[in-house]
């Protein structure tokens, strides 16, 4: 719950939202901007209604995580975004039921413009409230997937359906539906990107090299600085708690400096390396030690146990004689 809120807060800016429509809806074409974005209701309503004409009762509540009304030309497109960390196996049952709420939600609208027309519907028009001509905005939900498995749940309805027995004929008039899955950390590249999307991105699927963070740094300085709300999204997906610990240290004017973070992590990591070396060695010549000493006392050696006790060039001469 605290990754989607840092998610859904950093996805809340238009610019970005419109970036992932562009670039992973569009294929890097910029049809949409973020100032034309219209932020929707996020609740879906599914269910049977009592009656067209009493009061409108539902079986069940949605909730998206964010949805937008998005412009093309003199048309719209409705389109949705889920941040997945973990995989949803029943998720294209789920993406399926956010977009058929979204059509009904648009056709209930329809259908109260139509009845007020009253004058010049066919029966047909006017008992089901929906015209010959009547239209819906196409609905399309976008999953980004953030977490370091490879997805392997089912990308359609088919998917999820048992089809033993049912021959071919009949499986291929069962309707399907295919949802769009981005994988953050599988992405070749993030080009596609033009907003600082591309650097959070690359941060997420970078998180496990450090070295290769550090040369994006360097030879890129649009990751040299990213705003906290793009920090707070890598730390958490990232999976990174000291980014947390040090954010405040290196925040300026509003944006988290990487480069002076990145440091620090890397030094961090060094120190904890050679603090986890010694103490590996230590244990490695404990270890050592208590075979010479179990091995001399069975040899009945105590003079070069009490020698070897004191003096550590004859102690390693003892380690190469015995093999240890």
């Amino acid at each position: 719950m605290e990754k989607d809120f840092y998610s859904n807060s950093f996805f809340s800016d238009n610019e970005r939202y419109a970036d992932i429509i562009n670039g992973f809806g569009c294929n890097g074409t910029a049809f949409v901007k973020g100032k034309d974005l219209q932020e929707l209701d996020s609740r879906v309503y599914r269910g049977r209604m009592k009656g067209f004409r009493r009061k409108q009762r539902w079986k069940r509540t949605l909730f998206r995580d964010l949805v937008r009304k998005t412009p093309f030309g003199i048309n719209f497109a409705i389109i949705g975004i889920e941040n997945q960390e973990e995989i949803d196996y029943g998720l294209a049952l789920r993406t399926m039921s956010y977009d058929a709420g979204e059509y009904e939600r648009q056709a209930m609208q329809i259908r109260k413009a139509v009845r007020r027309k009253r004058k010049g519907l066919t029966a047909g028009e006017y008992l089901y409230g929906f015209q010959k001509t009547s239209r819906l905005f196409p609905t399309i939900t976008f999953i980004l997937y953030y977490g370091e498995k490879e997805w392997d749940g089912a990308r359609d309805i088919h998917g999820l359906l048992d089809f033993t027995d049912i021959p071919d004929s009949l499986k291929e008039k069962v309707s399907n539906y295919e949802i769009h899955v981005l994988e953050i950390r599988k992405l070749a590249n993030t080009d596609m990107f033009k907003t600082d999307v591309k650097q959070v991105f690359d941060f997420i699927r970078y998180s496990k090299d450090k070295q290769k963070l550090k040369k994006l740094i360097e030879e890129d300085e649009s990751y040299a600085f990213l705003e906290e709300d793009a920090y707070d999204m890598v730390a958490n997906y990232a999976g990174e708690e000291e980014m947390f610990r040090i954010k405040d240290k290196h925040k300026k004017g509003g944006k988290v400096d990487m480069c002076q973070g990145l440091r620090e992590w890397l030094e961090d990591e060094r120190n904890e390396g050679k603090v986890e070396g010694k103490i590996e060695g230590k244990a490695e010549e404990r270890e050592r030690m208590n075979r010479l000493i179990v091995l001399l006392t069975a040899q009945s050696r105590v003079d070069d146990l009490v020698k070897a006790a004191r003096d550590a060039e004859y102690q390693e001469k003892l380690f190469k004689e015995l093999g240890l």
